[in-house]
């Protein structure tokens, strides 16, 4: 470093020299955790660390790697490949022959491709690599399970506002970090909360705000944090458990908790149009004949954001996610089509019966297709009379209404139905 280079970012003039100085994360690093055994123990094995950003795993690859005294190899999958694995390897081969252990931190680890990956797997598996890889994406989906089963993973959790807070003072105090800035205590409080748990956003946004003005103030916190975006990768875990806390918010009638998840969807930049699909799901999943009005008004705010795009359209996805979350909930048309749906796909393929059969030529009715079927609006009585199901399956029911909504208005008549075609009551099972 010379006197023309700019001094390294707060984060990393701060970053913990000690397991001590770690914040967050002890589930893996209080007494009796993963972590702290293994360091306790000079015993550590391959690991996946698993988390948001800004939450320590680069840090605590560093300090595993000098507890145990091993060589600290530092790649990135994202500028990494093969030829970096080789060479790391015969570094390794090196070092083992002076009785000393390699540690490969491989950041991003999710971004290296299958083959990639496969490189890795038979120098983790021979001891030669002690593989540390860190990743934002769930391993279930972004890691081979052949690395996996070579590679214990740990998750790490966002900072709490708490632990950030701590951090924060800490940097106001620390030699390495900004000594003599004064910071009232609403300005830290607000970064604090936020910074989504990320310390490496929250210490970035304290030393732009030391650069705007001091004594460092709330209203100067939220100028260096700039326009605040929930965090969501639109392609990747988070999004998806996104909407599956609308989907179940609302299959739970909690208008305010589906409000809030489709509000972080939209402020994190989710394509409304996907957003409105998924909710025109839930009219007809969840929903369904208990209120047939709420699938006639999700198409309409489906169409809505096609037409008006965002954020104009944003309220009537809006509008449509309170009136699902307060409408009477049924899913017997749902559980109806997976029975039905199972009936023909897994049971024999029953022929149409005569009687219901089409019969548009001579040839057809001589053979008795269309014979004795009985005309509803001739014969009301005869049309009940008749079969309508395959003979292996009569007396099958499907679907059953509920007491919500308008299905309670409308099975008693379901039940009157059924004894006018001489059917049994469902059985309880099918229920």
């Amino acid at each position: 470093m010379t006197l023309f280079d700019p001094p390294a970012p707060l984060a990393e003039r701060l970053r913990p020299r000690t397991l001590e100085e770690v914040v967050g994360q002890q589930h893996l690093l209080g007494p009796g955790r993963p972590l702290r055994r293994m360091v306790e123990r000079g015993q550590l094995s391959s690991l996946i660390l698993w988390g948001p950003p800004g939450v320590g795993k680069t840090t605590l690859a560093r300090l595993l790697a000098g507890t145990v005294r091993a060589q600290f190899v530092p790649l990135s999958a994202v500028t990494a490949g093969v030829k970096e694995i080789r060479e790391t390897v015969a570094k390794a081969e090196l070092a083992r022959a002076r009785g000393e252990r390699t540690l490969l931190f491989l950041d991003e680890i999710h971004r290296f491709n299958k083959s990639q990956q496969d490189a890795l797997l038979p120098h983790v598996e021979s001891g030669l690599l002690t593989l540390i890889g860190a990743t934002t994406e769930n391993p279930s989906f972004e890691v081979n399970p052949a690395l996996r089963s070579r590679a214990r993973t740990l998750v790490l959790h966002p900072l709490e506002e708490e632990d950030l807070l701590g951090l924060l003072t800490r940097a106001l105090e620390d030699p390495r970090g900004l000594p003599g800035v004064q910071a009232e205590p609403e300005a830290l409080t607000t970064l604090a909360r936020l910074a989504d748990g990320d310390a490496r956003r929250a210490l970035g946004a304290l030393e732009v705000a030391a650069q705007i003005a001091q004594p460092i103030t709330a209203e100067t916190a939220l100028e260096a944090l700039g326009s605040h975006l929930p965090a969501m990768d639109k392609h990747g875990e988070d999004f998806y458990n996104l909407i599956s806390a609308l989907h179940k918010s609302v299959r739970g009638s909690h208008p305010d908790a589906a409000l809030y998840w489709l509000a972080r969807m939209v402020a994190g930049g989710a394509d409304p149009l996907y957003v409105a699909r998924r909710v025109v799901r839930m009219a007809a999943e969840d929903i369904g004949l208990a209120d047939p009005n709420a699938l006639k008004l999700c198409i309409a705010a489906q169409q809505t954001v096609e037409f008006l795009g965002s954020p104009e359209g944003d309220l009537a996805l809006a509008e449509a996610v309170v009136y699902l979350a307060l409408a009477p909930k049924s899913n017997s048309v749902y559980t109806a089509w997976k029975r039905v749906l199972g009936e023909v796909r897994e049971g024999a393929q029953h022929p149409v019966p005569l009687h219901l059969r089409n019969a548009p030529t001579g040839m057809m009715r001589g053979l008795g297709y269309g014979k004795g079927y009985a005309y509803y609006f001739d014969d009301p009585e005869g049309s009940f009379r008749q079969s309508y199901l395959p003979d292996a399956l009569e007396g099958r029911s499907f679907y059953h209404a509920t007491g919500e909504g308008w299905e309670e208005r409308v099975r008693g008549r379901l039940e009157a139905l059924r004894r006018a075609h001489g059917e049994a009551a469902p059985e309880a099972e099918e229920r």
